[in-house]
């Protein structure tokens, strides 16, 4: 059974990869081979739990696709009604180089504020405000994945799994701030400043505007209040979350709700085809539902790893035959490019105990920056990078060619630096 389920996720892996030479979606491979995956284990598995661990997995992926579908709903309307224009304005340089120096910058801070996934989402649709160039664009994405995933590792709420590190007691939010920051500044400063050499000269071309956007033109007013209150709302969330206990969706959802509610009344008075066109309800229709369906395959199936105990044996097996806590640590990271970073965390959590490693030990925090910015390395690796391959349909080879070298440099950069700090300061 359990090569059965390797073999599959395999076999995905590459169609997933090659989605443009197969023309096969990768929305229709990943939720092919969660189903697969599914009726193997079903079937072949000795569990007598598995409609638990089901429920398991579904409640686990629905509270990431409803924070995704929350959040990539309040962007499209902050854009229908022309809010990032609050930030274009003020970006002057036409320098491709300096603007990239910006973005990554932005992006890394408020990473950790947000989340990566959201952050990403927001800075992506904003280089469609700034960029007309395609493949611009695609460069930026793949360069605010690095950022977002960099800014996250070093903050208990910037990426899911150093939240789940938090929550389980294996670190501390000073800690981590204080120790990781450093590796991930580096972890982005390194691809960032070989990029900004390669773009130096070139200049920025700014996307025509619209004609669509002419007949929903709206105020300035009502694009500060949209653009604001829904950004308060993304970064209202961790707030939220350490207020209420409740899951990072309930606050998404509960800040679009308010958002919606303050649109309707705003636009109450306006005709049918300028509300209909600013309404949440266009937004929704927006949105790719594509890469949605496809977060929810690939979840689906990577969890089938998880409870096959494949994930947990492959870590058990690494600490037997490598033995180093820094080596195994950093081949996580790298194992985290090609599969959820989630599943890989959990299992390592369960492979080492608090007693034998106490909270703040050297094996937390370097799985926090490790698992946290190696998903870099492949754009499938890390849910930043499946949102922004979603958003601007960016080819899993054109990735690996163009943006994968650079994470890789950075990734291994600042995992020296991290553990060169370390050794210093014990």
């Amino acid at each position: 059974m359990l090569t059965t389920l390797i073999v599959i996720f395999i076999i995905a892996y590459i169609l997933i990869a090659l989605e443009h030479p197969f023309r096969i979606n990768k929305a229709a491979t990943a939720l092919l081979s969660a189903g697969l995956m599914w009726t193997v284990y079903a079937l072949l598995s000795n569990s007598g739990h598995i409609s638990e661990e089901l429920a398991e997995t579904l409640v686990n992926t629905a509270q990431i696709v409803f924070f995704l579908i929350g959040a990539m709903t309040i962007v499209e309307v902050i854009d229908a009604h022309n809010g990032f224009q609050v930030i274009t304005d003020r970006i002057k340089t036409t320098k491709l180089s300096t603007l990239m120096v910006l973005v990554g910058t932005v992006t890394f801070f408020l990473s950790a504020i947000l989340d990566n996934l959201t952050t990403t989402i927001v800075m992506v649709s904003l280089m469609k405000k700034l960029l007309a160039k395609r493949e611009d664009r695609l460069f930026f994405a793949g360069m605010i994945v690095i950022a977002a995933n960099a800014g996250g590792a070093w903050s208990p709420i910037g990426d899911v799994t150093t939240t789940m590190l938090w929550i389980g007691g294996q670190i501390t939010p000073v800690n981590i701030i204080t120790n990781v920051f450093l590796a991930s500044a580096v972890n982005l400063l390194v691809p960032l400043l070989i990029t900004a050499y390669v773009l130096r000269g070139k200049t920025a071309e700014a996307p025509v505007a619209k004609i669509m956007n002419t007949k929903s033109s709206t105020t300035p007013q009502e694009r500060n209040i949209v653009f604001f209150l829904g950004l308060g709302v993304l970064i209202a969330v961790p707030v939220f979350k350490a207020i209420t206990h409740l899951p990072p969706f309930m606050g998404i959802l509960f800040g679009l709700g308010i958002l919606w509610l303050v649109a309707d009344l705003m636009h109450k008075n306006k005709d049918e085809e300028h509300k209909d066109h600013l309404s949440i309800s266009h937004a929704l229709s927006r949105i790719d539902t594509s890469s949605i369906i496809f977060f929810i395959g690939i979840l689906l199936a990577i969890a089938t790893l998880e409870h096959s105990q494949i994930l947990k044996s492959l870590a058990g097996w690494l600490d037997d035959t490598v033995g180093r806590l820094d080596v195994i640590v950093l081949l996580i990271g790298f194992a985290s490019a090609v599969v959820d970073n989630v599943p890989l965390v959990a299992a390592s959590m369960g492979m080492y105990s608090l007693e034998q490693y106490p909270a703040d030990s050297f094996i937390w925090e370097f799985l926090a920056y490790c698992a946290g910015t190696g998903g870099s390395i492949l754009i499938i690796g890390s849910a930043a990078g499946v949102a922004a391959m979603g958003l601007e349909k960016i080819d899993f080879l054109w990735y690996l060619k163009k943006i994968s070298a650079l994470a890789t440099i950075g990734y291994v950069a600042g995992a020296l630096v991290y553990i060169l700090q370390f050794h210093l300061m014990h």
